[in-house]
């Protein structure tokens, strides 16, 4: 009884709190992926006014929130200058929250909230 009890403690814990970590975090890139996808088939049809365009996005994927939709000409946020730059892509962020129970000092040291940040090329 003595050794399960160490078993669950020590080993069996840290790693359900690990393999938690590990499915939030890929749950939140396959929803950035799928949000990629989804704006690849709906260009924005004024890259350097893209305000009109994101804001009629649906923002909501799989449970996480998309945020900071820039379209980027080259190397800069798209504007009138820059429209003739290549490559064209978006980027776009989402953040992950854990809920460790064992490993709370080492999965988050300042915070459990992490931003993973995505880009998409479309031409």
């Amino acid at each position: 009884m003595f050794v399960y009890a160490l078993m669950v403690a020590f080993l069996l814990m840290p790693l359900a709190d690990v393999a938690a970590a590990g499915f939030r975090f890929i749950s939140g890139w396959a929803a950035l992926r799928s949000f990629g996808q989804y704006i690849q088939y709906k260009n924005p049809p004024d890259p350097a006014n893209p305000g009109t365009w994101s804001s009629g996005l649906q923002k909501n994927i799989a449970g996480y929130t998309i945020s900071n939709i820039q379209v980027w000409c080259g190397s800069s946020v798209c504007s009138s200058g820059n429209l003739t730059l290549i490559p064209k892509y978006f980027t776009f962020s989402t953040t992950v929250t854990l809920a460790p129970i064992v490993w709370r000092p080492v999965l988050c040291p300042n915070s459990c909230t992490y931003t993973l940040s995505y880009s998409e090329r479309f031409q």
